[in-house]
């Protein structure tokens, strides 16, 4: 058994399902605990452009967390985000509009493994943002290069993949043998890392900048979501688990995962945040 998780993105090839509302919040919970890395990622990608955008194009926006996060880095800006689900995009409105931000944040509903429709927008985007969506699309090479075609001369794409999915248990949670929740990410997560700085070259951009956010955060630097959120990742993975562990781990993980345990998930306090995620900051000569 193979399989890869992501947090971030919802796009292309993917058909809108009953399962987006769930992905939704996965996503936005994810936001709401890396609150600090989202910063410092946009921080990071105001210091490299040469001049404030105001056209900004998020692909694969899911339900607007890079979204939100953009516009709120760049007030000037005008963000178009644009995924397959319909459900997806209606969660991003009401949070627009929650934010105070829904006059600069506009949809489209499309799939970027297609022909790229028109945006509605006069002239070429200043900046793109592409948060775990390259490695879904069935071309990268022609993603790109339809990325490229849009980017104004000088504008700047971001491309953001993460690196491992995030842990959150100690070593010995009290149940079951210690290193558990490293057994479950060694036997789930089996497809190698992604690297895009060929590609992106490949595609005409010159590859300004590559960067890996080690993210690191306790109980008291997260945000109060930290124990939902671990809560949802953990249930996830669990989803994948059944074949590749062993019973007495399964066993351990779902009395990790049931909140009436004594030492369930949400009621921990020795809860953290680990992982790591990668950007690119490619220029369009």
């Amino acid at each position: 058994m193979s399989t890869h998780h992501d947090t971030q993105g919802h796009i292309g090839h993917e058909r809108a399902s009953g399962s987006d509302i769930a992905m939704a919040q996965l996503l936005e919970l994810d936001a709401e605990v890396l609150a600090p890395y989202l910063a410092e990622l946009t921080g990071w990608l105001a210091d490299l452009t040469h001049r404030a955008p105001v056209r900004i194009l998020d692909l694969g926006s899911g339900p607007g967390t890079g979204s939100l996060a953009l516009a709120h880095r760049f007030p000037m800006a005008a963000v178009m985000a644009v995924d397959i689900s319909p459900q997806m995009l209606h969660r991003l409105h009401k949070q627009a509009a929650a934010h105070g931000v829904a006059d600069r944040i506009s949809t489209l509903e499309a799939n970027l493994d297609e022909q790229w429709p028109q945006t509605g927008q006069d002239g070429p985007y200043d900046l793109m943002w592409a948060a775990a969506f390259l490695h879904h699309v069935a071309d990268p090479a022609r993603t790109l290069a339809q990325g490229f075609e849009r980017l104004r001369p000088g504008g700047l794409l971001a491309v953001t993949e993460m690196d491992f999915f995030p842990r959150f248990l100690p070593e010995d949670t009290g149940i079951g043998r210690p290193g558990l929740e490293a057994r479950l990410h060694a036997a789930t997560n089996t497809l190698p890392s992604h690297e895009w700085t060929d590609r992106l070259t490949d595609a005409g951009f010159t590859v300004e900048a590559r960067r890996t956010f080690e993210i690191r955060l306790d109980r008291t630097q997260a945000a109060p979501a930290l124990s939902s959120y671990a809560q949802v990742c953990l249930a996830k993975l669990r989803s994948h688990a059944t074949e590749v562990l062993d019973m007495d781990d399964l066993a351990a993980l779902d009395a990790l995962l049931d909140e009436t345990q004594p030492h369930s998930i949400v009621r921990r306090d020795d809860l953290s945040m680990r992982t790591s995620r990668t950007t690119w900051i490619a220029r369009r000569p």
